[in-house]
């Protein structure tokens, strides 16, 4: 079982990549902060919105196999 995690803004310079499949994880909590632990990004979760197949989930939300899960940083811009 694996996902797909997509990476943008901050995020993405810190991973240095797009994206990146991976093993399920037991939650997206805990799958934020492996990555958090890997890559070394400076936000914690709670300054995230997290979308699991193109909709914005709930950080509670179930993972299924093959999901796509997108971690979005607070942007700016005008």
């Amino acid at each position: 079982m694996s996902v797909t995690v997509l990476y943008f803004a901050s995020l993405r310079d810190a991973a240095g990549r797009d994206s990146e499949t991976l093993p399920a994880p037991v939650s997206l909590p805990a799958l934020y902060a492996e990555l958090r632990a890997r890559h070394g990004f400076a936000l914690p979760a709670e300054k995230l919105r997290v979308a699991v197949d193109g909709a914005f989930a709930a950080w509670d939300s179930p993972i299924a196999d093959g999901a796509e899960i997108a971690f979005i940083p607070p942007v700016s811009g005008g």
